[in-house]
């Protein structure tokens, strides 16, 4: 490892991309159990563990295992402060936005203060696609990439710029994304601006709004054009498995998305669900999605299954 990089924990899946983006991946010691990209990292030291198994679980049942879990004990997370202390981190990266997504912060700080040498704490807070650019440069200048972060970023903002101006003065289809399936709850923070980069209008959150809790007779009423299924932490293929209890609900089949086949599951855990730079590619898959003519200079990637899949009605 290079001298003048510091030793870093990463303690959530988008801080892990960040640095590898930046040009600083050999920096990490440690990362969580939930850190998948890019492929090896999952090879290094994990801190973290987690309590509720979504992987043999349906969404109904992860959504109320989460909340006994939050109201027993303020985490669903574990944090192994031992192999803390082992690894000596000079630097932890974490967030304070959402108990959900990572270990709370406050676990964090107690953990790190009880260390021979206290590392400094990074948490980064984005609720909009420009904070997270605005991050991805506050985590390479932490780690002495800014430079390099800076040049990476700007080339991100000219891929938006590129989707922006290619769907201008086109119709923006009215769009719902929905972050979890049972029960719906609406995506929001930075999704609703990814929407409309793309050339959409969302309609169930605005731009830098949490995440609320709808019915499906308020998705209904609202009529979207198209339909974004994007389950925070699942790929495309294990939201389409979800959906298919859909079309038993009542009103599912008179939705103007359903009847044009305009129902899309997303792999959100990839592309819209981590703050990191790979939401600029969601972006393009959001504009793909809702513009399929009308873009033929956006990359588009080699396997359109692996992001993105009709669903049936």
């Amino acid at each position: 490892m290079s001298d003048l990089l510091p030793r870093v924990v990463s303690l959530i899946p988008g801080a892990t991309e960040i640095l590898h983006f930046v040009g600083a991946g050999e920096a990490l010691v440690g990362v969580t159990h939930e850190c998948d990209y890019p492929p090896g990292v999952e090879k290094l030291p994990r801190l973290t563990g987690v309590s509720v198994d979504h992987h043999s679980m349906t969404s109904a049942e992860i959504d109320a295992a989460i909340g006994e879990r939050l109201t027993d004990t303020g985490s669903i997370y574990s944090l192994d402060a031992k192999l803390l202390e082992e690894l000596e981190p000079d630097l932890v990266l974490t967030q304070g936005l959402c108990d959900v997504c990572a270990v709370s912060l406050n676990i964090v700080e107690q953990a790190a203060a009880g260390l021979q040498e206290t590392p400094r704490i990074l948490s980064t807070n984005p609720t909009s696609l420009d904070e997270v650019l605005e991050a991805t440069v506050e985590v390479g200048d932490a780690v002495g990439r800014g430079a390099e972060a800076r040049a990476k970023v700007a080339a991100l903002r000219e891929r938006l710029a590129r989707v922006e101006e290619a769907v201008a003065g086109l119709p923006r289809p009215r769009v719902g994304c929905i972050e979890w399936l049972d029960p719906p709850i609406s995506a929001g923070h930075w999704i609703p601006e990814m929407v409309r980069l793309a050339g959409g209008e969302e309609l169930f959150a605005g731009a830098g709004e949490p995440s609320r809790r709808l019915s499906w007779s308020e998705v209904f009423e609202a009529a979207p054009e198209v339909l974004v299924l994007m389950p925070c932490g699942f790929d495309a293929a294990r939201a389409a498995g979800e959906a298919r209890v859909l079309p038993e609900l009542t009103g599912w089949k008179d939705l103007p998305a359903v009847e044009h086949g305009r129902v899309w599951a997303v792999d959100a855990n990839s592309y819209f669900s981590r703050p990191a730079p790979r939401l600029v590619e969601g972006v393009e898959i959001l504009a793909r999605i809702l513009h399929p003519e009308a873009l033929p200079g956006v990359p588009e990637p080699e396997d359109a299954a692996r992001f993105a899949v009709p669903v049936r009605r």
